[in-house]
């Protein structure tokens, strides 16, 4: 265990006085002993950020902090096998002076042997009557480890920091552990079930589960469909139903094996679906049924407007040919550098041509007066004509709609105060009822917002609540509460999001979370058929649709609500003008609770000057780890390596590259580098239902590295990208 003046992480301890501060290994939480002399008088957990202590326990149980001694004698031992191991100067080596002062640094467990004076594997361990189950195709998968060991390897091993063991050192070889397996009984599952074939379901055809009966239906087999969750075993199983299909319902494994129905549905986290021919059993995924396949990324001709606006910072952020801005004279095309002598030596000017040919030079030291043009497509920019007068009228009617924008926000937060709202009224064990079902812990930061939008949501204003919070820190659960608050009420609740795909996972997740309780929740999207939205349409207008997920869709003139409560904005800043214009009107009749990472300045100086609630969700939730960041030149093997270990632990990657035009270049490179990955490209430039589709693959896992511009910034949470 590694002494420290504060104990923050598992592996620690601290002695202050008469108190031991420790974090076991494997533990959830560390511990306090207080000492009488030599005896332990009491033993309480505490709060690694208050550092207080919480409650008392009898006892500890303490794991070793390491595989390896760190002690002199180890060390010492560790220091004469690493320089026979390796030439040159081992104290070039971070490993070595880490070690060698008590340290024990990231990846020395790739050290291991150099601990030791002797060698023992997993089989020395093993009792005489262990029976090792064998799985799948043994020798193939251990032959792919070695060859990708040994690439690895050969990629890494001229690193002079962190020199490398000869990988024969750190791992049993095959062959010697097909030997040592012989000492054992042994159990053989190898034979291999096959993937199930792809069963598609297109929502567009006359009969959009043929496929799926067809499979499900043969003779020879039962089959199981396992849905994502509760509430999609629920969507899928009404949509089913529709179309004269019929699944029984069970709970696990045991209850299918024991029911005679040929086909069930469940829910669970199976990754991918398989064949047990000898059973006669198919387990079928969600991820075979659901619509649309992998789609190769096409590029699609045209430019992309940049999406920053303001000042130039550098002359690189244009080139000769674009369109900038002179904050006096209007817009003006830039012709490049030009080098005059006005008297005072030879200075360099931005040469600018505006319309009719007049020319203005302005000096390199005032380019903070220049901004880039952002309004059209750069080449129908439309240039002012210099001391025409034009660029000081746009300005002035600029300045008169900021004006006229103020006294509008100021006239809508005057009604809304003056306005009696509904005060919802708590049921409080209905309440408690649903906050039970939410697996995670709150932290005090969500605990305080939820209190905030209950207090809010029960007094007889209407509610204006701004909720900010980074990615991940249960801005969602906040919505939840509040919805489940205006739904127990008899009120609809309608969330609007910026995107189809956050509306699809906005719609995964309220359904699951609502499955228990008698609430119906519809989903406004371009994932809809006509037929499901017009039904949708129809539920919202006669009150028979409780929560309804949504894009802009949810705005439009032919939406009608029975009752609506409460709308829930995620994302505001992402909608257009228009969109906010609608916004604005239902401020002023019900709550409104907005949910954000990134506040734009406006909505922030709302939010700080009291015009608008503001709630904070700044605490990570527990057991959240610290993002890390490397900075390092760009190689191959580094690429290689980070998205290995990602892809190993069953995870995904993105790959951030911010060049359309070359961005097909480096897939065939990528693709060259990691033939083990299923690489997707998404960007700007595409179309948008292409681009969904590839979002929405990645979402579901159907390919595993992004490689994107940083159109990854729309919210849409993917919990298994990492990397």
């Amino acid at each position: 265990y590694a002494h420290v003046q504060q104990v923050m992480s598992p592996g620690e301890f601290c002695v202050r006085g008469g108190l031991i501060d420790l974090f076991p290994t494997g533990s959830a939480v560390p511990y306090r002993l207080d000492l009488l002399g030599d005896e332990i008088e009491t033993i309480r957990t505490f709060d690694v950020d208050t550092q207080r202590s919480i409650f008392p326990v009898s006892e500890v149980r303490m794991l070793p902090a390491r595989e390896f001694p760190l002690d002199e004698e180890g060390r010492a031992h560790f220091r004469e096998c690493f320089r026979e191991r390796f030439e040159g100067d081992p104290t070039r080596s971070r490993i070595y002076k880490d070690v060698s002062n008590g340290i024990a640094p990231a990846g020395v467990e790739s050290y291991l042997p150099l601990f030791f004076k002797g060698t023992a594997t997993l089989f020395d361990y093993l009792p005489p009557d262990t029976t090792v189950v064998v799985h799948g195709d043994l020798p193939a998968a251990a032959e792919a480890f070695w060859k990708d060991l040994k690439s690895r390897y050969d990629m890494l091993r001229g690193d002079r920091d962190r020199p490398l063991l000869d990988p024969r050192e750190l791992y049993v070889p095959v062959e010697e552990a097909f030997i040592a397996l012989q000492a054992f009984a042994r159990h053989d599952l190898r034979r291999a079930s096959t993937d199930v074939p792809p069963i598609e379901v297109d929502r567009r055809s006359v009969e959009p589960l043929a496929e799926l009966k067809s499979f499900a239906l043969a003779p020879e087999r039962r089959t199981l469909i396992v849905a994502e969750g509760a509430g999609r075993r629920e969507t899928l199983s009404q949509f089913f139903a529709e179309h004269d299909f019929h699944p029984v319902l069970v709970d696990d494994w045991a209850r299918f094996l024991a029911s005679t129905h040929p086909i069930a549905m469940t829910y669970g986290p199976v990754s991918s679906g398989f064949l047990l021919p000898d059973e006669g059993i198919a387990v079928v995924t969600e991820a075979e049924i659901y619509p649309g396949q992998v789609r190769q990324a096409r590029r699609r001709d045209g430019r992309a407007k940049s999406s920053a606006e303001g000042m130039l910072r550098d002359l690189g952020e244009v080139k000769p040919g674009d369109p900038v801005v002179h904050s006096q004279h209007g817009i003006a095309r830039y012709l490049g550098l030009v080098t005059l002598d006005l008297g005072e030596g030879a200075m360099e000017f931005l040469h600018l041509e505006y319309e009719g040919g007049d020319k203005l030079y302005v000096p390199v030291s005032q380019l903070h007066v220049i901004s880039r043009y952002t309004g059209a497509a750069p080449e129908s920019a439309p240039l002012h004509r210099l001391g025409s007068g034009q660029w000081e009228k746009a300005r002035r009617k600029a300045a008169r709609q900021v004006r006229d924008t103020a006294a509008e926000l100021l006239d809508l937060y005057a009604k809304r105060l003056a306005r009696e709202g509904f005060a919802f009224p708590l049921k409080m064990q209905e309440y408690e009822q649903f906050a039970a079902t939410f697996p995670f812990e709150e932290t005090p930061d969500q605990a305080e917002a939820i209190q905030s939008v209950m207090v809010d949501m029960t007094l007889g204003r209407p509610m204006d609540r701004l909720v900010c919070g980074d990615v991940g820190f249960g801005k969602t659960e906040v919505a939840m509460r509040a919805a489940f608050i205006a739904v127990a009420a008899g009120k609809q609740v309608a969330i609007l999001v910026p995107t189809t795909l956050l509306a699809e996972q906005h719609f995964g997740n309220f359904s699951d979370r609502f499955a228990s309780f008698p609430v119906k929740i519809a989903e406004l999207s371009r994932f809809r058929s006509p037929k499901e939205v017009a039904k949708s349409l129809e539920g919202l207008a006669d009150g028979r649709i409780d929560i309804v997920i949504g894009t802009h869709k949810l705005i439009q003139k032919d939406v009608s609500f029975k009752n609506l409560g409460l709308v829930i904005i995620d994302e505001e800043h992402r909608f257009g003008v228009r969109q906010k214009e609608e916004l604005k009107k239902l401020r002023a009749q019900v709550d409104v609770l907005t949910l954000t990472a990134t506040p734009i300045p406006r909505t922030l100086a709302l939010s700080l000057e009291g015009l608008r609630d503001f709630s904070v969700i700044a605490t990570a939730p527990q057991r959240r780890l610290a993002i890390k960041t490397f900075v390092n030149r760009l190689s191959n093997g580094i690429v290689r390596e980070a998205v290995l270990r990602e892809l190993k632990r069953g995870g995904q990657a993105y790959y951030l590259y911010n060049e359309v035009e070359t961005i097909e270049n480096r897939r065939a490179e990528l693709e060259e580098l990691l033939p083990e990955a299923r690489i997707a490209v998404a960007h700007g430039q595409m179309r948008e239902r292409e681009l969904e589709s590839v979002m929405r693959d990645f979402y579901h896992q159907r390919s595993n590295v992004l490689l994107c511009s940083t159109i990854i910034e729309t919210g849409i949470d993917v919990p298994t990208a990492n990397t």
